[in-house]
Order: C-alpha cells, then structure tokens, then sequence
C-alpha cells in the first residue's frame, strides 16, 4: 500500500512539473528568441506556442513571493518560468532575466510561425530544433546547433559552435548553413535535388558517395578540399555549406 501510495504521489507532482506552461495563442508571425541559454524548439500542429519548463519548478524565495523578478534589461518575468514573453502583434519576443545558467526551456512551434534565435554571450548550451516544417533564422557566437528532421529554409550562422542537420525529405529552398571554427555536418536524403555550395579555408569536405554529385570543375572524387561547386540528382534546391576553420560531411539520411 507504501508503495502504491508512493507512486501516486510521484506521479502528482511530475504532473504539477508538466504543468508549468506559458501559452501564447499564435499560428503566424515571428518567434524571436534572443539571449536564452538553454532551449529547445519543437515543431508541432497547434495554433498556440507553448512554453514549458523542463528543470521543474524554479527554487523558491520566501522575500519575493508576492514580488515580480526584473532585470536591468527593463524585461519582466511574466511566464512563471524565468523568461519574458511580450507579444508585439506579429512578433513574439523571448527573453531570460538571468544572464548566466537560466530555466532550461522546451517551446513547441505551429509550423506557420517563423523561428528566429540569436546568442551572444558564453553561457549558453547547445539549441536543439526538431520535427519543425517552418522557416529557421538562426545566428549565435558560442553555441552549437543541432537540427533533428526540419525542412527550412532556414539560415544558420555560428561563430564557435558545430552545427549538425538532419533534413526532412521536404526540404523548403533556400539552405545555408555556415560556422567559422566548427564543423557542418549534413544528412539529406540521397534522392534530394540539388544546387550544392561547400566551402572551407583549413578543413576537407567529405561526401557520400552514394549521392550523385556533379562537380563543376573538378574530378569525380569521394574526397574533396577548398571548395566544391555542383549539382546532386540535376540541380533544384540552393544548398550552401561553409566552415571556415573545420570540415564539411554530407552523408545520406
């Protein structure tokens, strides 16, 4: 009886953990996410954006129960949750109070709402995007970039971080894909049609060879260097792949 009792318990108070959502009610327009260190965005069918805590319930602080936490920044806490959210008709902006560590953030996206992320400072994690047919805008210093079965277009620029994408057969023109010191690793599907644009000063570019790839000027090698100018399965979408500093994979899905 201990037990079951237990159980029942736990499971109340995960559901009071899995409670802790902010919902905007939007299916168009921008989602501009700028200066949250640690996030992940889900594309899904809905028409509301949904901001949920993933660390829990935030620690409490018996002085500021009744007091509303701000920043210098001039934002408030107006979710629960340790960011803000203002809607400005058709741009939604997101903001954390802390500058470092912060709440660890899952937002899940309607397809029609364009994704904007920007990140400047050193204290942010990896963003995380998944299962998300929208267009993506991405530009940080530090983080990483990870991709899990999206469609663009989409446009992601890091400074320091490693990007890897995983492409939906949809894929939606155009996509550009660049990082200065990491490396740019790509999975599209074999059959995809392709304008291809890969670059690098001090890496290689690697391609499977299972893609069939026309290269402008070049011989019909696995292994490539510099930059790489061609067509996948006569031409179609425009695909740019660039690191400066590190390598370039393109490999089938």
């Amino acid at each position: 009886m201990k037990n079951v009792l237990a159980t029942v318990a736990l499971a109340f108070i995960a559901g009071l953990v899995q409670a802790q959502e902010y919902k905007v009610a939007k299916s168009t327009g921008r989602l501009e996410i700028k200066e949250v260190n640690n996030v992940e965005i889900e594309g899904y069918s809905g028409n509301e954006i949904i901001f949920t805590s993933r660390d829990g319930k935030r620690d409490d602080d018996e002085r500021a129960k009744g007091l509303r936490s701000v920043s210098s920044m001039g934002i408030e806490d107006n979710t629960g949750l340790g960011i803000s959210v203002v809607d400005k008709g058709g741009i939604i902006e997101v903001q954390q109070l802390k500058k470092m560590d912060g709440p660890d953030i899952t937002i899940k996206v309607p397809k029609g709402v364009v994704v904007s992320y920007s990140h400047t400072s050193p204290y942010g994690d990896d963003l995380v995007i998944k299962n998300f047919e929208g267009e993506i805008e991405v530009s940080t210093l530090h983080n990483g970039v990870k991709l899990t079965n999206t469609t663009g277009p989409m446009t992601i620029k890091t400074v320091h971080g490693d990007i890897d994408v995983s492409l939906n057969p949809n894929i939606k023109n155009p996509v550009s894909i660049v990082s200065v010191h990491g490396h740019v690793d790509v999975a599209l599907p074999v059959t995809t049609k392709a304008n291809m644009k890969m670059s690098t000063v001090y890496g290689e570019i690697f391609v499977d060879p299972d893609f069939k790839l026309e290269i402008e000027k070049s011989a019909g090698m696995v292994k490539y260097s510099d930059n790489v100018t061609g067509k996948i399965n006569g031409g179609g979408l425009d695909i740019n792949l660039s690191s400066t500093h590190n390598n370039i994979y393109l490999r089938k899905k």
